[in-house]
């Protein structure tokens, strides 16, 4: 695939970015190794590779969901802000 001004083009459009026409050859650049890379990783053979040889028999082992809770934490981190009530904290409002 030839990565060239009018697949870069159609890339903004899908994407809604634009490009700066200072970094257009540079993308352009970077797209084609990446696109070369890839192409690479198609010419290899991998007859016979079993699809899940990096997969095991064995499940993630669950653990109990245990509570910790320690009520200095939150009294400590009340006792920073700047302003709080009721164990809340206390912030300008934004949206009227």
């Amino acid at each position: 695939m030839q990565v060239d001004d009018a697949l870069l083009q159609r890339l903004e459009k899908l994407s809604f970015l634009k490009v700066s026409d200072d970094k257009r050859e540079e993308i352009i650049g970077q797209l084609s190794e990446i696109v070369s890379f890839v192409d690479n990783l198609s010419e290899l053979n991998t007859d016979g590779v079993d699809d899940s040889f990096a997969m095991t028999a064995q499940s993630t082992p669950l653990r109990e969901d245990v509570v910790n809770s320690n009520p200095t934490i939150s009294s400590d981190i009340i006792a920073h802000a700047p302003k709080s009530a009721d164990n809340f904290f206390i912030v300008p409002k934004i949206i009227e």
